[in-house]
């Protein structure tokens, strides 16, 4: 099942039926404006199995400090579609050529407790590239292989409670991989890719 191809993997995005992606915790005191965001989900190749890039955020940064994440933003004036947005900030934040991006598709667009609305946009890079960190906002960069994600037993959703209120919320956490922790709305947004794949 990880022998899917480009077109195969852009056919299960176009043909997934929509998932519950954006929750709404305006009654609970989260303001329900949203502010529109895109990241670039980036699939690759190493030994001939796919893999996903993943980034590891700075202490630097306004939300999500040090933690895993994908190359992405909030969309700027004049940002022309989720994939203009993903594609700028993954230049801006790890150096990767729009150019050199195959575009394969979307997922639902998912609210976040930061108060953003993401659009994930999935795309395929050359492997390997050289990658140019954004040092103010990312301190690496690592791979996961999709079989490893796909795993069922490694992941796991546990309640957490929301900063200053008593709203709890599932949260989906990886094992840790190489030292890093996939959790929160990188690992909901993966979770989503993997079952819009037919992979879960």
């Amino acid at each position: 099942m990880f022998e899917l191809t480009e077109s195969e993997i852009s056919r299960r995005l176009t043909a997934a039926p929509p998932l519950i992606a954006v929750e709404d915790y305006s009654a609970g005191g989260i303001p329900a404006a949203l502010r529109p965001a895109a990241v670039l989900i980036p699939f690759l190749r190493v030994s001939h199995q796919w893999h996903i890039l993943f980034t590891r955020r700075t202490e630097n940064v306004a939300d999500h400090k040090g933690q895993v994440a994908f190359p992405g933003g909030r969309v700027d004036p004049g940002d022309t579609s989720p994939e203009y947005t993903a594609l700028r900030e993954a230049e801006e934040e790890i150096g990767i050529n729009p150019a050199d991006v195959r575009i394969l598709g979307r997922l639902p667009v998912l609210s976040t407790v930061t108060n953003y609305c993401i659009t994930p946009v999935v795309g395929v890079i050359p492997w390997p590239y050289p990658i140019r960190l954004a040092a103010i906002e990312v301190c690496k960069t690592f791979l996961i292989p999709l079989a490893w994600l796909v795993d069922p037993t490694h992941h796991e959703t546990r309640p957490r409670v929301l900063t200053g209120t008593a709203i709890h919320i599932p949260v989906i956490y990886f094992l840790p991989y190489d030292g890093e922790l996939l959790w929160g709305v990188s690992a909901q947004i993966t979770v989503n890719l993997l079952m819009a794949l037919l992979l879960l």
